[in-house]
């Protein structure tokens, strides 16, 4: 076939060949994943993001070897007429290479289409996000995986709707990136995140504040680290709204983003686990209360210099998909369930005095449980473990599933790295603000009732609960006597490390 003669060099020629070989693997692959149904994230990223790129990388090569060529041969001519390129559709080899542009041309802006679809499809999925860098994402990951928002898919929060908010992912993504070549990033992970949208932006898609009205009740059963592995049964009812549904959000613990009202504070650092400074506003009245901690005390300058926060829902909901459970709650998840038998005496002794530890590895760490809680039975139980075997394995079994679910030592991920803000069992929680130390002026303070978010309504072992009704409360008590000590201090200086 008869073309220019600036198309006749090893620069074009490369090119060409270029763009052949990779149009012919992407269509190839192409069939792959469609007929015989093996499309995968990495399949896709080679489909439609790396060969195409070295497509138009082999295209692009075709027009600046000819450019080139191009001015080599003029340079050679004594008598130079023009520079400017001209077609003339009479001569065949100009008529072959305009042919071969456009049908190239329409084929190359079809497959575009079609691949810039499939990328942007692909870069969205939650396949993308949690497994194409598997070590940093891995925890992320799995954690999201068994989370309550598994089925909402990473973008919906992380990215958002519109056009603005895209482009400041993607460009974040690209430092990701970079960082993950690098191996430059930090383990673990550090939260908060300064670059997600408001959570009224997301959160509020699905849980609109007209929503948060109902009051509900929450059965929770722990096991004791004793010999019988005793059950241990507290029922609550959680004031999460009013008891009436018309006081809409004038009561409850969803009160704290009514929109009527604005709550402000100010932390020592970005954790957001030690608050200094409150600030209450009523919008409809436009009072402002100003409440400070006694007990550690801020400045004005500081405070004037100070960037405060205003409360939403992520202040307390914090790991809403990517929580981190703690050995005791997931033991007592595998034991409640039957994964791990309750029949096993002492159990959850053995097994939590293991998983307390920290592990330079998951290799480690499943040696470590089955060894650490095998070596407990045979040196103390030796003739129940010969007789109960494979019991005891098949629950060591299963505590190695939930420690693979909730550590990740490679990424230096345990659950109190990332300590969840709601409630006040393994960390401050609702006690960074309501600890009685936040006072006003006119004297108001935050309370530290538990009885303002929660009533007591049963609680005991089975057989022996202790029940009122759902108007009245009963005074907490203890699994363990340990006096009042529990009114003494915070949950978390104890269950941060104990079972």
């Amino acid at each position: 076939m008869k073309l220019p003669q600036a198309s006749k060099n090893w620069l074009t020629i490369i090119g060409t060949i270029i763009a052949a070989i990779n149009l012919i693997l992407i269509l190839l692959l192409f069939v792959i994943s469609t007929i015989f149904d093996k499309g995968s994230t990495n399949l896709g990223l080679f489909i439609y993001i790396i060969l195409p790129g070295f497509l138009i990388f082999g295209l692009l090569l075709i027009p600046i070897g000819m450019f080139i060529e191009r001015k080599r041969i003029f340079k050679g001519l004594v008598h130079e007429t023009s520079r400017l390129p001209y077609i003339d559709l009479n001569d065949p080899s100009h008529r072959n290479a305009f042919l071969i542009f456009t049908i190239t041309t329409i084929i190359v802006l079809f497959l575009s289409t079609l691949g810039s679809f499939k990328a942007y499809h692909i870069t969205e999925s939650v396949e993308f996000c949690g497994t194409l860098c598997h070590q940093v994402m891995e925890p992320e990951h799995t954690a999201y995986l068994n989370s309550p928002h598994a089925n909402v898919s990473c973008v919906e929060c992380h990215v958002g709707s519109g056009a603005s908010w895209y482009m400041k992912s993607k460009l974040s993504g690209l430092h990701q990136v970079y960082a993950v070549l690098t191996k430059s990033y930090p383990r673990p992970i550090e939260t908060p995140l300064h670059d997600l949208r408001p959570a009224r932006e997301t959160c509020e898609k699905c849980h609109w504040p007209q929503k948060f009205y109902a009051r509900s009740l929450w059965t929770n059963k722990y096991f004791l680290a004793d010999s019988a592995n005793t059950e241990w049964d507290i029922m609550l009812q959680m004031k999460t709204g009013p008891e009436y549904s018309g006081l809409g959000l004038r009561e409850g613990i969803h009160w704290h983003i009514n929109p009527d009202i604005n709550i402000e504070y100010i932390s020592d650092s970005d954790k957001r686990e030690n608050i200094t400074y409150v600030k209450y506003t009523n919008k409809s009245t436009g009072k402002v209360t100003i409440y400070r901690n006694d007990n550690n005390p801020v400045s004005d300058s500081l405070i004037a210099a100070a960037s405060t926060r205003t409360m939403d829902c992520i202040d307390c909901h914090n790991r809403p998909s990517h929580n981190y459970k703690s050995p005791s709650f997931y033991f007592n998840k595998a034991m409640l369930t039957g994964a791990v038998s309750k029949d096993i005496p002492f159990f959850k002794k053995a097994a939590m005095d293991i998983l307390r530890e920290p592990f330079t590895d998951s290799d480690t760490a499943m040696m470590k449980i089955e060894e650490g809680i095998t070596s407990f039975y045979k040196s103390g139980y030796s003739d129940y473990y010969d007789k109960n075997k494979d019991l005891i394995n098949s629950s060591i079994a299963s505590i190695q599933t939930e420690y693979n679910q909730n550590a990740f030592p490679a990424m230096k991920v345990t659950y109190d790295k990332y300590p969840e803000h709601i409630g006040h069992l393994e960390s401050d929680g609702c006690f960074r603000c309501h600890n009685d130390s936040f006072k006003s002026e006119d004297g108001r303070t935050i309370s530290r009732d538990c009885n303002q978010c929660h009533t007591i309504v049963g609680q005991g072992t089975p057989g022996k609960m202790q029940y009122t009704s759902i108007r009245e409360n009963l005074e907490f008590q203890h699994p363990v006597d340990i006096g009042t000590a529990w009114k003494e201090s915070n949950c978390a200086e104890c269950h941060r490390f104990l079972y």
